[in-house]
């Protein structure tokens, strides 16, 4: 740590002489610094400079110029992936400590990562502060991490990277850090039984994440996906600031990355948001045997930021942060603790014709109560290798929607209930359910689960159904008026033994979803 430390204050001599206008070749009218305990950044007004500092930490090493140098590339490389148009070189520093020229000829004394200066003020954590963060943000986010991950390389088999060692090293980490710095009891206790449970979950889990492994879901994601590493640039969501000093914080499950925007929304209360995005994250890329290893990295995402909280107090120790710290590492250690505990899951499936209210109102549900909402029209889509939004010119009892196809879409519905259930999470199961064996297909795995089993039957009137069938746009259902006419044609009726697991919803009322939620805050218990 001596070493680190006479580099460190030759690299503050070496800032101090950059924040004057002459060093550099662009106008800078006003020059400010913002400092992390691994780089320093100069604000030029049109563009920033990300500097690295001489450190070591052992997971991090920035000791040597070369060094210093490689990680500005790999920075500039992995957040040109999804900010390209804010990274924009790495440039050389040159001159004399006392008297160095940003991007200057001759030798070079240090590099730094040239940025285009964004907007202060504007970053998700800001707008969650000032309670200004709305659905538009979140719903761009899931778009963006969906693609961003479809596209990302997978890590190869061979490779240490997304191991359930590896994994495990990072969650036991936390605890080696944080137990040093806790004096009371009860956190002592609470941290002592999040780790107990830590490690009983690995042991059930490090098969699946071997598997996961395999199946190429470990990738080279962006690695610090918090809300303040998100900014609103001229109102378009754009992420910047991915790990680039340690691959192996990098290269990860892509569930364990989104479970860090999910903790940091529960954090600031956003809990309906967090659902959103998990659904819409999972509706878009499909991956809900995910979920199974869902709450591991939720513990270990809230475990990182309740250690973060306690790290920033002992290194700046300041008044604010001071005050501020034991607060949020106390919210982080519950979000973890939250986790830990087993919850009562009750498995929904929904009921009624195409234009009857159950994909709008099933999703608001599932914001409203944490739970998974799982899209009938999505899978069936899916499993046939089309996307959402793709029409499949399927006809009546062809194409997608034979009596085989939808035998096969219902027994998928189930598997990914399954998985969700098992996780202890609640599941809507988004779908027509107009057979007597697609619903009792549902009815026993509730049974054989233990969880609660609950029919929600929306009604509407034959006109309402039809103008709503009329009026979809941009919707991943196909259903027409014939379709419609079809179903009410053919459908089965629920039975007397189906009626004591029926909730009937008039989905014409204004008050159908404030109703369901009575319902639900009144009889079951959810996770939201």
């Amino acid at each position: 740590m001596d070493s680190n430390k006479t580099a460190l204050e030759n690299g503050s001599s070496l800032i101090e002489a950059l924040s004057v206008a002459s060093a550099y070749e662009h106008e800078a009218a006003e020059i400010s610094i913002v400092e992390t305990h691994i780089s320093s950044v100069l604000l030029t007004g049109q563009f920033a400079y990300k500097i690295k500092k001489p450190v070591n930490f052992g997971f991090l090493d920035f000791s040597t110029l070369d060094k210093r140098r490689f990680f500005c590339q790999e920075e500039l490389r992995l957040n040109r992936r999804l900010a390209p148009d804010i990274y924009l070189d790495v440039v050389p520093i040159t001159g004399t400590p006392d008297q160095p020229k940003m991007g200057g000829t001759g030798e070079a004394i240090e590099y730094a990562v040239k940025m285009i200066q964004f907007p202060a003020g504007f970053t998700l954590t800001e707008l969650a502060e000032c309670r200004r963060l709305t659905s538009g943000e979140i719903d761009q986010i899931t778009g963006i991490v969906a693609g961003f991950h479809e596209t990302v390389a997978k890590a190869d088999e061979a490779s240490l990277y997304g191991t359930s060692e590896c994994i495990k090293h990072w969650f036991v980490e936390n605890f080696g850090h944080i137990g040093p710095l806790l004096a009371d009891d009860k956190q002592k206790q609470q941290l002592q039984a999040i780790e107990s449970w830590g490690n009983q979950e690995w042991h059930d889990r490090a098969d699946l994440m071997a598997l996961r492994k395999q199946q190429g879901y470990v990738r080279e994601c962006h690695g610090d996906l918090h809300l303040s590493n998100i900014t609103l640039i001229n109102g378009k969501v754009t992420l910047f600031d991915c790990i680039e000093f340690n691959p192996k914080l990098r290269w990860i499950d892509v569930i364990n990355e989104v479970a860090f925007v999910v903790i940091d929304l529960l954090h600031f209360g956003y809990d309906h948001y967090a659902w959103r995005l998990l659904n819409h994250y999972l509706q878009h890329t499909g991956d809900y045997r995910g979920v199974a290893l869902l709450r591991y990295y939720l513990v270990y995402r809230a475990l990182v930021c309740a250690k973060v909280s306690l790290l920033r107090q002992a290194q700046q120790p300041t008044d604010a942060v001071t005050n501020q710290a034991p607060l949020k590492y106390t919210k982080f250690a519950n979000l973890a603790e939250r986790f830990t505990k087993p919850e009562p899951v009750t498995l929904i499936i929904t009921h009624g014709y195409s234009g009857s209210g159950k994909s709008t109102i099933a999703a608001q549900l599932a914001e409203k109560t944490g739970a998974f909402q799982i899209r009938s029209d999505i899978e069936r889509k899916r499993l046939f290798g089309y996307r959402a939004q793709e029409h499949s010119s399927s006809g009546l009892d062809s194409g997608l929607y034979t009596q085989e196809s939808s035998l096969r879409t219902y027994k998928h519905l189930a598997d990914c209930a399954k998985i969700i259930i098992e996780a202890r999470f609640s599941a809507i199961i988004d779908a027509a359910f107009l057979k007597t064996e697609q619903r009792d297909l549902f009815r026993k795995l509730a049974d054989s689960s233990g969880v609660v089993f609950l029919i929600v039957d929306f009604q509407a009137s034959y006109e309402e159904l039809s103008r709503r069938i009329r009026r979809r746009q941009n919707d991943a259902s196909e259903a027409t008026i014939d379709v419609l006419r079809h179903q009410q044609q053919t459908a089965q009726p629920l039975s007397s033994e189906e009626q004591k697991f029926v909730l009937t919803m008039d989905t014409e009322s204004d008050k159908a979803l404030e109703k369901l939620l009575d319902y639900f805050h009144g009889n079951l218990h959810f996770s939201g």
